[in-house]
């Protein structure tokens, strides 16, 4: 392309994925890189090191490898908010009902259909994810509702600005749920610093050191 003058303008910089797959480089090149101290690892994608990994990025390295249209939720969308440093194994995914799509079963996820609203939705580098409340509404009707589970409920509140009392209204606003009232006695033992429910075991104890 030439300019008015004559000169050739610069040709645009490349547009750079937030995130590096295999789709972009062999996984070998990547997985030397990553030996070379240049890149670190975003789940099964990677960054550059002097490059921060915030929820876009997280969002985007789930994208890369998730299937078409699911939208990410519990331990999953807990991860991407950074309620939790490390992402799940198996990662679980969900996809709407009302959406009139069924994937299919894949190695590493976990798919289910749901009823989903839309205020229930949020978008981070591409990759649909669980709000907080909706989050943490999801963690307190499946998780064990472990010592684990209820740090990562209480960062996600903090993360989103809600508090206990703003779940258990979202719960009480949705009809039909399975586990309802089991969450919301969580919940307001969470609020309250009451013991945890029955059913729900503590997280076991760490083994010292040698």
């Amino acid at each position: 392309m030439f300019g008015q003058h004559g000169r050739m303008n610069p040709r645009p910089a490349p547009v750079l994925s937030a995130v590096l797959s295999p789709l972009d480089l062999p996984l070998a090149e990547l997985c030397a890189a990553r030996l070379d101290g240049e890149l670190y690892r975003v789940d099964e994608c990677f960054r550059p090191v002097d490059s921060p990994s915030g929820r876009a990025e997280r969002g985007a390295a789930l994208a890369a490898v998730a299937p078409a249209r699911v939208i990410a939720e519990l331990g999953s969308a807990a991860w991407v908010w950074g309620a939790v440093g490390e992402p799940p194994l198996p990662h679980r995914f969900c996809v709407d009902t009302m959406s009139r799509v069924h994937p299919g079963a894949a190695a590493g996820r976990i798919l289910r259909e749901v009823v989903v609203d839309r205020d229930d939705v949020v978008s981070f580098g591409g990759m649909p994810v669980t709000s907080v409340l909706r989050t943490c509404a999801d963690l307190a009707r499946f998780s064990l509702f472990t010592d684990a589970d209820e740090r990562t409920v209480r960062t996600l509140l903090d993360l989103g600005g809600r508090n206990p009392g703003e779940v258990v209204a979202y719960l009480g606003r949705r009809r039909n749920l399975p586990h309802k009232r089991k969450a919301i006695d969580r919940l307001c033992a969470l609020a309250t610093g009451r013991p945890r429910p029955p059913g729900a075991p503590p997280a076991p104890a760490a083994v010292p050191a040698p």
